[in-house]
C-alpha cells in the first residue's frame, strides 16, 4: 500500500492519486502504478532504508545520463525526493507494456551499439552509484585494467572476504587475474554502458520497442553489457547479430566473456550468498 505521507507529498506537487496498484518484480524497493484523478499514470518506487535516498537519486542521475545519449527509450523522470518522515521515492512516467514487434531484437541490438558509441576520455563517472543495493565506485581511471580491478572486482572481493563468503585463495587468484587484464581485454575508448543489462532491466513498450530501466551506468568497457546479457541465458540471437552488424566486437570475446561476468557473479555472492561462490571460483581457476 502506498504510504499516506508519500501520497500527501505527491498531492502537494500536483499529483492527486485516485488509485495505486503494487507492482512486483523488484527485490530492493517497493513499486506501484499510480492512477491520477486527471487520468495520468505514473510509476513510483520508494523505500525508507538508510541508503534509499542516495540509491534513488543516483538512479535518477543514471537515467538522465542514458536519456542524454538519445540512443534508446528511457523512462522520463517526473521527480525524485523524500517525504518529511523519511520515505525516499522516484517518480517516473508509466510505460505501458506491449508485444514485441518483429524488429524488437534488431532494434534493441542496434540501439545498444549506438548507446556504446557515447564515449569518455577516462573510465568512470562523475558520481558513484549502486548495483542492486551495493555501492559502486566510479572514480576516474586512465585504463580499463585499472578501473575494472580497483573500482569493480577488488571492492566486491573485499565485501565477500569481510562476510567470510570467499577466502584468501580466492583473493590471491583475483589479484593474479587483475595483473592479466591489460593483456586480455581489448583496448577501446570508454563506452557509456547500462551496467546491469539482464532480462529484468528492459521493457517492451506499447509500440513494441525496447526500453531500458534500472541502470548502473558508467563509462566502462562495452563488452560488460554484452557479457552481463549472456550471464543468465542470454537474449535472442538476433540481438547479438544486430549489435555486431552495428559495431563488431574484437575477436575472442567468447574466451574473455567470463572475465566480465565475474564482477556480476561477485555482486550476486554479496547480495544473495554462497550459492554463487562455485561460479566465482570456476572463473578464477580458469585465469
Amino acid at each position: 500500500m502506498l504510504p499516506k505521507s508519500l501520497q500527501s507529498h505527491l498531492q502537494e506537487i500536483g499529483i492527486t492519486i485516485q488509485n495505486s496498484q503494487p507492482i512486483s518484480g523488484g527485490d530492493i524497493n517497493h513499486a506501484a502504478l499510480l492512477d491520477c484523478v486527471d487520468q495520468r499514470q505514473f510509476f513510483v518506487k520508494f523505500n525508507n532504508t538508510k541508503v534509499a535516498s542516495e540509491m534513488l537519486s543516483t538512479e535518477a542521475k543514471g537515467l538522465q545520463v542514458l536519456q542524454a545519449a538519445q540512443a534508446i527509450r528511457i523512462p522520463k523522470i517526473i521527480t525524485q525526493g523524500q517525504t518529511p518522515d523519511g520515505i525516499a521515492f522516484l517518480l517516473l512516467e508509466y510505460i505501458q507494456s506491449g508485444s514485441r514487434r518483429s524488429t524488437f531484437w534488431q532494434q534493441f541490438g542496434a540501439s545498444l551499439a549506438a548507446l556504446h558509441r557515447n564515449t569518455s576520455p577516462q573510465f568512470g563517472l562523475d558520481h558513484s552509484n549502486f548495483i542492486g543495493s551495493l555501492p559502486q565506485s566510479n572514480q576516474w581511471r586512465d585504463t580499463w585494467a585499472l578501473f575494472y580491478a580497483e573500482e569493480r572486482l577488488l571492492p566486491q572481493m573485499q565485501l565477500a572476504r569481510t562476510a567470510k563468503l570467499l577466502d584468501s585463495n580466492d583473493e590471491k587468484r583475483l589479484h593474479s587475474l587483475c595483473q592479466q587484464l591489460h593483456s586480455i581485454c581489448p583496448t577501446e575508448a570508454p563506452s557509456l554502458i547500462h551496467g546491469d543489462l539482464w532480462s529484468g532491466n528492459f521493457l517492451c513498450d506499447a509500440r513494441g520497442g525496447p526500453v531500458l530501466i534500472d541502470p548502473a551506468v558508467a563509462y566502462a568497457h562495452r563488452e560488460m553489457d554484452l557479457a552481463m546479457s549472456r550471464l543468465f541465458g542470454g537474449f535472442d540471437a538476433v540481438f547479438y547479430r544486430a549489435y555486431d552488424e552495428a559495431w563488431p566486437l574484437e575477436p575472442g570475446f567468447e574466451q574473455r566473456m567470463e572475465i566480465y561476468q565475474l564482477y556480476y557473479l561477485l555482486v550476486h555472492v554479496n547480495l544473495f550468498g554462497r550459492s554463487y561462490v562455485p561460479a566465482v571460483r570456476s572463473v578464477l581457476q580458469q585465469f
